[in-house]
């Protein structure tokens, strides 16, 4: 059962908690007493997709399906009781459970995770359930409990994590899922709410200062306050930013006078702001970044060219050469897709932690 929940959480998604084990006698056949327990999880696959990992999961820990009619015993057996709160009715997926409530084993240890759950399809709380389910079986709490495999990620020296990548690296997209499993408060650039970006994708020359100089003071006004109300002792705050990056995208947008000015203006800045613990720098090849920027479907980025993204990524590299090697870490992401598989997103938590 243990390597069952290490698999869903390498392959499938999170682990938000995990029931007490319950011991219960075999059901339908004379058999082996059965043990249960039920995880909530928290993953980007569909239904169809988790299903196909369930079973793969299923195999691999060496369940074989015989096709024989009946229930009988098995080393292993994951169901999906719920997804969201959808109902799905097909030949292979029916969710939610359909003996969802005639099974103690089942409502016992999904109380535990959330006794007020109303059950799609029934309209009834699982409490409710359980109070009327006839199946009268005993159910035995046992003493030892699941593991979450999150625990085997030790984040605890690092408070403040800032992700770093150029135009279409992806940091957004692993600073929602660095939030969603290590409980970390998230601030996100605001930056679709800047109205000089569309205007200087247009005419660079003539918005690049205002553009600037409005990133700048939204970044600093942004960081200072959201950072500065968190416990940075107590609480984890990850950003899908640093604020040196205003410095890098303004010295290749703005002219030698302009720059010079913006970098005054920016070192009184930059030094009040509370510093990351780990800088995290997603490398990810040209190729693939303007695949990326076409896919998100943003009308004011499809003027990006590749040598502009070359120069911002020339201009991360030269200023993490100049920081502690300790504080940084240039991950290449560029033959992963960390959205998708989710052990490659995994392959980056460790990298981090490295």
């Amino acid at each position: 059962m243990q390597a069952a929940v290490q698999q869903l959480f390498e392959r499938v998604g999170s682990v938000l908690k995990i029931s007490t084990v319950y011991k219960t006698p075999a059901l339908g056949f004379k058999g082996d007493d059965f043990l249960n327990c039920v995880v909530q999880l928290q993953t980007n696959l569909t239904a169809a997709k988790l299903l196909s990992e369930i079973l793969s999961i299923e195999k691999k820990l060496g369940r074989e399906r015989k096709g024989t009619l009946g229930y009988s015993s098995r080393v292993i057996d994951i169901d999906i009781l719920l997804f969201n709160d959808e109902v799905i009715d097909k030949p292979k997926l029916q969710v939610p459970h359909p003996e969802i409530a005639n099974r103690k084993f089942v409502l016992k240890p999904l109380s535990e995770l959330d006794k007020l759950l109303v059950i799609p399809g029934l309209n009834q709380s699982v409490q409710a359930l359980l109070d009327l389910t006839e199946d009268k079986s005993e159910v035995v709490k046992q003493s030892k409990w699941l593991r979450n495999p999150i625990k085997d990620f030790d984040f605890k020296a690092i408070n403040y994590i800032a992700i770093e990548g150029n135009i279409g690296a992806g940091k957004t997209s692993l600073s929602h899922l660095l939030s969603a499993d290590f409980n970390a408060k998230l601030i996100l650039e605001r930056f679709s709410d800047n109205p000089f970006l569309p205007k200087f994708y247009e005419d660079q020359s003539r918005y690049a200062f205002p553009l600037e100089m409005s990133f700048l003071a939204d970044r600093y006004q942004q960081l200072l306050e959201d950072i500065k109300q968190f416990d940075l002792f107590k609480e984890r705050v990850i950003a899908d930013y640093d604020a040196y990056k205003s410095l890098i995208f303004a010295n290749i947008t703005l002219q030698d006078e302009e720059f010079n000015l913006y970098k005054k203006l920016f070192s009184l800045m930059y030094k009040e702001l509370p510093k990351p613990d780990v800088y995290v720098y997603l490398y990810q090849n040209t190729d693939r970044l303007l695949e990326n920027i076409k896919k998100r479907g943003r009308k004011y980025e499809k003027s990006i060219k590749a040598d502009y993204l070359t120069k911002i990524n020339e201009g991360y590299l030269e200023f993490i050469k100049n920081q502690q090697a300790n504080n940084v870490k240039i991950i290449d992401i560029s033959e992963m897709d960390f959205v998708k598989h989710r052990a490659d997103y995994l392959k980056i938590v460790r990298q981090i932690l490295a």
